[in-house]
Order: structure tokens, then C-alpha cells, then sequence
């Protein structure tokens, strides 16, 4: 693991707006997966009593890019682009999301990427809550291009 992964570990937890929102990170390096949670909170408890909607976008945002930086390495350009959120229910207990990109999709997008000069992948997760019924689902729209 290098270095850069290690402090990413360690510190995760601390970035202030996901300690803010009561946010927990789970890394599983071994099988290219990140779990994510949130329990509901007084902080992160919006004025009806469910999750607000700010913390659940949170808990989604940068994970797929994090993926994809690691497992395309140093050579790419890697960027959120665009997301999307629908909110199905409300949230009023912990909340869950992992996050997994295969081996396949990588492929595909390093062909993409040498045959049209980028590539804008499109990722779908799904946020659940304790009972595993799904609450909010988020689309990420990622910017991947070689660099030069």
C-alpha cells in the first residue's frame, strides 16, 4: 500500500465534512471496495427528522473517483463530473452505500479512452437503509482522460 493510500485510510474519517455528518468510511482494499454509513443524528437530522439530503449526497460523492484514480493509476486524468440524485424515501435510520468498480469496466475504459482521447463513465449506487430498502439512488458521471 503506498503511502498516499495509508494517510488516505487514517485521516478519511476526519475530513470534516464527513465527521460533520456522522459519515464512517470502511476501505477494503483487497476486493476494490468501499463501504460507506451514516447514522442518523441531531447534526445530520434536517428539520422533518430524516437524513438531510446534503449528508446522503456526502456519503456518495467522491468514491467512485477514488476508485477509479487507484485503479487506472498515475497516467490519468481523473474528475467528477456530473451527479444526480433521487431521492426514493426518506432516510430515518443508519444509512449504507458501497461503492465497487470491476475489472471489466476499467478495461473498458482505458479503450475508451486510447480510441476517443476520453472517456465519461457513468456509475449508479444505490443508498440503503437498515432494513436494506433502498432510500436515494446516486448517479456519477466521471471525466477520465490520459495525461500527456
Amino acid at each position: 500500500m503506498r503511502l498516499r493510500q495509508k494517510i488516505l485510510k487514517i485521516l478519511i474519517n476526519f475530513y470534516p465534512p464527513f465527521l460533520g455528518a456522522g459519515i464512517r468510511i470502511k476501505l477494503d482494499k483487497k476486493n476494490k471496495k468501499v463501504y460507506v454509513s451514516m447514522k442518523l443524528t441531531w447534526y445530520n437530522r434536517n428539520y422533518v427528522g430524516t437524513q438531510f439530503g446534503g449528508s446522503i449526497y456526502a456519503m456518495c460523492d467522491p468514491f467512485y473517483m477514488f476508485l477509479l484514480m487507484e485503479m487506472l493509476g498515475s497516467n490519468y486524468i481523473v474528475w467528477d463530473k456530473k451527479a444526480t440524485i433521487d431521492f426514493i424515501k426518506p432516510g430515518k435510520s443508519t444509512l449504507h452505500a458501497e461503492f465497487f468498480i470491476d475489472d471489466q469496466t476499467v478495461e473498458a475504459i482505458k479503450t475508451e479512452v486510447e480510441q476517443k482521447g476520453k472517456a465519461l463513465p457513468q456509475f449508479t449506487v444505490a443508498v440503503k437503509d437498515a432494513d436494506g430498502e433502498i432510500i436515494a439512488r446516486v448517479d456519477k458521471h466521471i471525466y477520465v482522460k490520459k495525461k500527456k
